[in-house]
């Protein structure tokens, strides 16, 4: 099943942008009469009937709507360091989308090599991997955040830091997650949070935790936290 995406659905006709509409019509080569599937980023899942195979505004009239396939009892917010390696970085945007998240902010913190990332690059990541996995939501990315700045806003899920350092009182991610409870886990880059990050983020909150006894890379990190509470909620 091919799903396009388009984010401006309402009543029963809508034009795709130029990008889907080349897809549709340049590369799968569908005419009209022929039906396609559509959904708009915000849950809606759609199926359609082409009304004019235009390569730059295909116009889509909706014939039904779907049940979505998507069904998440919580919400998921990862707040991550970008990678050095820019190439992870999009491999974790491109796998945490297809197992079920809702926001991503990345974050810089003191050991950060990598300052910037390119918004449109990741969201262009985020909306295929949401269609290739039927996803139905497509994932909010925040601007890039300062650590400090990230961790002194008033956040109302539950807070989780992950980090490699000795603490006694870090409990494994899966022993911390309530079923049904929405979640915000921050993740830190190559060289782990400074002890000054640490301290701070425990004192607004954070509950520090960990991943087993191996050290992961940070963007596994990120995947293995989704893929945890993805787990703890079936």
């Amino acid at each position: 099943m091919n799903v396009f995406y388009t984010p401006d659905i309402s009543g029963d006709v809508c034009v795709l942008n130029e990008s889907e509409s080349h897809h549709i019509i340049k590369v799968l080569r569908k005419k009209e009469g022929e039906d396609v599937y559509l959904i708009d980023g915000n849950g809606g899942f759609f199926q359609g009937n082409i009304t004019e195979a235009h390569p730059k505004h295909c116009k889509v009239t909706i014939s039904a709507q779907l049940e979505a396939n998507e069904t998440r009892n919580y919400r998921l917010h990862l707040a991550i360091a970008p990678t050095k390696n820019i190439n992870r970085f999009d491999w974790l945007l491109e796998k945490i989308t297809e197992i079920g998240i809702d926001e991503i902010t990345p974050v810089i913190s003191f050991h950060s090599e990598r300052k910037k990332i390119k918004s449109n690059r990741a969201e262009n990541i985020v909306i295929s991997a949401m269609k290739q996995s039927l996803k139905s939501y497509k994932p909010v990315i925040h601007n890039i955040t300062g650590f400090n700045d990230f961790v002194n806003q008033d956040f109302k899920e539950k807070k989780i830091i992950a980090h490699c350092r000795d603490d006694t009182n870090k409990k494994a991610l899966q022993d911390q997650i309530n079923h049904g409870e929405n979640i915000l886990i921050l993740i830190g880059p190559e060289g782990g949070f400074s002890e000054e990050e640490l301290k701070h983020a425990r004192g607004k909150g954070f509950l520090p935790t960990h991943f087993g006894n191996s050290r992961l890379r940070t963007e596994t990190a990120g995947i293995a936290a989704c893929y945890t509470v993805y787990l703890s909620n079936m």
